[in-house]
């Protein structure tokens, strides 16, 4: 009779249980890529225009084919999706997000960054995320935890694990601001608050600030050109021309881009000439300085959502009381911005405002004398352009299957964005 040790049994089951879950697990990688799916709408908006009588065929998780029906040959065994009435579209790019806020009608941005734990914050955006994703944007520029720290880096890592739901992240971790010019403040002059984002100035500690967010996570990197720290509480800069060129040329070399936010013509000369790659806001943008932008290639994402949610939370009725002055000017701004042919990218700064509505910038975009082609290009292919997405905003063959589908046309309504009924990211549906 032979007698086996019981360690021996152990490694042999151990072994045999090893062998199972590696070849399940090749099977299961072996049936998605080799899964095809015929997406069926009466229209397709492809990033650059709309198409009718088109239909899309996915395999795995890219585009294998996009075309005329007539052209698409699809396996006998491909699952057909029919959406009859629907428009077929990359999933949309929200350029300026920050997951970790919320609507500041709910919990002021303060408490928020004072009050709430990193737990709460934390859990707050796993919810923010999904919240996202089903509203058909499969992928977000969030450009700051304001206080999180480098929690977002996380997320990002949870969303790609398969942990949660979510869009696909770019992430800015805690973003750079001038020593002082930042919040929360006190007017207890020995009281030391948390910060909503890090503060670093100079040679020395702007290149240590930026090198540490990368280490930790960051993808882009955000300062403020300036900020609310004037006389009187009026926008001025904050950093110089200088320390704004060494920022893109620190983060450059990690070949990672530099956005900032500015609100004032200065801020947005002085981050124009350093070679910034986005400028959030623009509220005092002028014809000169978008010109400049124009002819140093630099992208303009005017959030102007945000800017009617914080009338709104101020007691404006929209639709009821006349237009508050701030919006008329941000009117104005954002038409120099159209004329002097500067690239506007699609973003919000969702969280000042509830996420899922996103789409809410795409709106005002229009509202605001943007065609509706050319908000949509501004919500996908032109966002991947500008944040180097790569394979991504646009329904070609090869690229990544991050779709959705909406009722209606939104060439001809742009409202019909806020009817999305399929969400398709890397090629699996998470909404049908």
């Amino acid at each position: 009779m032979m007698f086996i040790s019981l360690s021996v049994m152990r490694k042999t089951a151990l072994s045999l249980l090893f062998i199972i879950l590696f070849t399940n697990s090749l099977l299961a990688q072996k049936q998605r890529t080799d899964t095809y799916t015929l997406l069926k709408p009466d229209r397709v908006f492809d990033g650059q225009q709309l198409h009718t009588n088109w239909q899309v065929l996915v395999k795995g998780n890219h585009i294998e084919a996009a075309g005329p029906a007539s052209s698409i040959q699809a396996p006998a065994d491909a699952k057909t999706i029919d959406l009859k009435g629907m428009t077929l579209m990359p999933g949309m790019i929200e350029g300026h997000s920050h997951l970790f806020l919320h609507p500041y009608n709910e919990v002021s941005w303060n408490d928020q960054v004072l009050t709430e734990s990193r737990a709460e914050r934390t859990a707050r955006a796993v919810n923010h995320a999904r919240e996202t994703l089903m509203a058909g944007f499969t992928s977000v520029r969030d450009l700051g935890t304001e206080g999180a720290a480098y929690d977002d880096a996380g997320l990002k890592q949870a969303i790609n694990k398969g942990i949660i739901l979510g869009p696909r992240m770019q992430v800015a971790t805690r973003a750079i601001v001038a020593t002082g010019s930042y919040g929360p403040k006190s007017s207890v002059a020995e009281t030391t608050l948390p910060q909503g984002a890090e503060e670093a100035d100079g040679v020395d500690g702007l290149t240590r600030a930026i090198r540490s967010q990368i280490g930790h996570g960051a993808d882009v990197i955000k300062l403020y050109a300036d900020y609310r720290w004037g006389a009187n509480n009026t926008a001025a800069p904050t950093f110089t021309l200088d320390e704004l060129k060494l920022a893109v040329q620190v983060a450059g070399s990690s070949g990672r881009f530099v956005v900032v936010h500015s609100s004032t013509e200065e801020g947005m000369r002085r981050a124009t000439l350093a070679g910034v790659r986005t400028i959030e806001h623009g509220d005092a943008g002028t014809p000169t300085v978008f010109k400049l932008m124009k002819e140093h290639n630099v992208a303009f994402c005017p959030t102007l959502a945000a800017g009617e949610a914080i009338a709104m939370y101020s007691g404006w009725k929209k639709g009821t009381d006349p237009e508050p002055q701030r919006l008329k000017d941000k009117r104005t701004t954002f038409t120099q911005a159209l004329k002097a042919g500067v690239t506007i990218c699609f973003g919000g700064d969702v969280g000042v405002f509830t996420h899922g509505d996103n789409a809410r910038e795409l709106l005002l975009m229009v509202d605001y004398g943007m065609k509706p082609i050319a908000a949509l290009q501004s919500a996908t292919a032109i966002n991947a352009d500008v944040f180097g997405l790569r394979n991504l905003g646009n329904v070609k063959a090869g690229y990544l299957a991050d779709l959705i589908a909406m009722e209606g046309n939104p060439v001809e309504d742009i409202k019909a964005v806020k009817a999305v009924r399929l969400v398709m990211k890397d090629g699996v549906i998470v909404k049908e």
